[in-house]
Parts: structure tokens; sequence; C-alpha cells
């Protein structure tokens, strides 16, 4: 039984400690500056207990990650620095879900002189998204265009903002206000988040997609060089993201993002009913013939294990367990040093315990 230390006992933090007690091959350390909330998230589940854990103390830190197999943050990404270089210090495996490009480049540097494997940007954008598109860009002799979208979205949108909350604020604020890394006309640049601006229609439903950042992950480092466009664009019902370029730009808020996070926790609800769209296509040439290939999934809330789940809880979790499962089992190839998500194999993920729940087998006909 490996020993993980859980650190952060939010929503998904919570998703990933029933995954792993479910699984019953895992021991669990929930940490949480807030032990009452770690306690809460262990509850009654087996193999699973609370911490307080203060990231300020490094030698209390160290205390409790030692003996572990790993560490995984579900932290905000600004806390990320000072876990990953805790693991470092130990010389043990770390994993996290940022989708922060300054705090991944901060642990590849930890990585490069480390003999255990540092994973940032699991979870599902960066995270299952690329290890998708890594996939369909395999089944091409040579490979032109990838676009790569993502939509967490509320089921029954009642407002202006056709959205509720499902996740993270800070991470959501961080996607709409950061500079969005893609590749055009081959060349690897910096565009502007909000613009990009396209409707799409998938199973009949009409959305929108614009750029926002971090959802590439280290994708535009592996890809270029060798395709001709790459980007990736959040997926929201039709009028949002003129609405949030109002609040940003007009009114401001770009430069004032702790306001902002109070008026969106203040005004927008949260919801528990939710869905995740993954959409990912490629274009290229393959026995002499451009094609196209793509992988479209969604994935809904839904009850596990007599727990109910959000949409973004559960592909954000099995974003992170399976390749952590993959990693302590050697089912990952790389088990040192920097491991992207492009370094896993979509047929192992989906057949993970953990990385089945995001498995749509009408996605894979004709990709697998």
């Amino acid at each position: 039984m490996h020993t993980v230390a859980l650190i952060g006992a939010g929503k998904i933090g919570e998703a990933i400690t029933a995954l792993f007690a479910t699984s019953g091959r895992y021991r669990v350390k929930v940490c949480d500056v807030d032990v009452a909330r770690a306690q809460q998230v262990v509850g009654t589940l087996a193999h699973c207990e609370a911490h307080a854990i203060n990231l300020a103390d490094p030698h209390s830190t160290k205390e409790i990650l030692r003996g572990c197999s790993i560490v995984l943050s579900a932290l905000p990404f600004f806390c990320n620095k000072a876990v990953a270089q805790a693991a470092a210090d130990l010389n043990i495996h770390y994993a996290d879900l940022t989708e922060d490009v300054e705090t991944s480049k901060f642990i590849a540097h930890l990585a490069s002189s480390s003999t255990s494997a540092f994973m940032p940007q699991c979870g599902l954008a960066p995270g299952f998204i690329s290890i998708a598109a890594a996939h369909l860009t395999g089944l091409f002799d040579t490979v032109d265009t990838v676009k790569l979208r993502v939509g967490a979205l509320p089921m029954y949108p009642t407002n202006k903002l056709m959205y509720n909350l499902t996740w993270s604020t800070d991470g959501l604020i961080n996607e709409y206000c950061n500079a969005c890394e893609v590749i055009q006309n081959g060349t690897k640049q910096l565009a502007a988040p909000l613009e990009g601006y396209e409707r799409l229609s998938l199973d009949g439903d009409e959305y929108e997609a614009f750029n926002t950042s971090g959802g590439l992950g280290s994708l535009a480092e592996a890809l270029h060089g060798k395709v001709r466009e790459l980007n990736y664009k959040t997926i929201r019902y039709p009028g949002h993201r003129d609405l949030v370029h109002f609040l940003l730009s007009e009114l401001q808020f770009k430069g004032d993002r702790d306001t902002l996070k109070k008026v969106l926790e203040r005004s927008i609800p949260t919801t528990n009913q939710d869905k995740c769209i993954i959409f990912v296509e490629v274009t290229g040439v393959t026995r002499g013939r451009t094609c196209a290939k793509t992988y479209s999934s969604t994935v809904y809330n839904q009850m596990i294990n007599n727990r109910h789940f959000t949409a973004i809880q559960i592909t954000t979790a099995a974003g992170i367990c399976a390749p952590v499962d993959m990693l302590l089992t050697g089912a990952i190839p790389k088990a040192s040093g920097f491991v992207k998500p492009e370094d896993i194999p979509l047929p192992a993920f989906l057949s993970n315990e953990f990385g089945k729940l995001c498995r749509d087998d009408k996605a894979l006909r004709g990709i697998s």
C-alpha cells in the first residue's frame, strides 16, 4: 500500500481522497491549514488521516511528508512552489494541478536535478487534454493544426454570464487575465486572453470559445517545430466572453483581481450540476492524404460510491490520480525528472482504474 500526502482539502482534494480511498490500495494523508476541513474530507474513509499543515514552516511540512511515496498539491497555483521544494528536498515524487506557466517552469528546474518524478499540470487542462492531443498527433505522418477546447459548464445556467462557479475562482481569473501560449505559423508566441473568438456546435448545442492561459501546459514546447498551428481555448455558452471582457477591461478589474474574486464569489452562485466538454481536433497528413481526427466527449456530474461529485471534480481528480497510480505501478515509461502529460499513453490512462472515469468509448472510435 502506497502512502500519498495530499495537500489541499478543497473540492478537488475531496474527490482525490475519495478515489484513492475507494481503490483500497492507498493510504492518504489529507493535509490542510484548516485541520477541521481535512477531518471533514477524511470522515470515515479507510486508510485516510487528517493533518494540519503550515507551508511557512518547512520543518513541520517535511515531517508530515516523510515516508510518503508522493506528495500531491491540490492548492492554488501560487502555493505549489513551496510544496514542490519540500518534495525535492526529501527526494519524493510530486504532482499538482497547476495551469500556471511560471510555476511549471520552476518545477521543471527542480526536476532537472532530481531522481524522483515531478508531474505538474495534471488534471483536465492541462492534463488529460494534453494526453488526448499527444495520442492524436501520433496518428499522423505530419501534423498541421492542433486545436484543444475544454469547457467546465453549468448544465442549467440562468444568469447573464451563463455561468456558475464550478472550481477555483483564483484559477478562473488567472486563465482570463494571463497571456496565452500558442503556435502560429510555426512560431511559438503569446496571444491575448479572451481573443481568438470562435463559435462551435457540439452534439447540436451552440457554444463559443476564446483564448485562455495555461491549458496547453508543456504541449507548446513539445510540438514547437512540428506543427503550423496550436492553440487552446475555453468553451462557454454564447455571450459569456463579452461580459467578462467588460469586467476586465472597461471596469478595469484586470488590475484588481482580489476585488474581482470577491465580486464573483458574492454574486455568481456555485453549482454541483455541471458537465465538462473535452474536444481535440488534429489535422495533418497520413498515408499521403490530408485528414482530420477528433476526440470529443462530455463528462457529467455523477454518483460514485454513493457520493455525488461534479464533473469538474471527477475529471480533475481522475486526471491526477491516474498518472500518480501509473507512476507508482510502473506504467509510465519515464519515472524520474520532469514528466509531462504527453509522456502518458492515452490507452493506458483510459484503462486505469481512475482514468476510466474520463473514458468515452464513442470518442475512441477511429483513433484507438
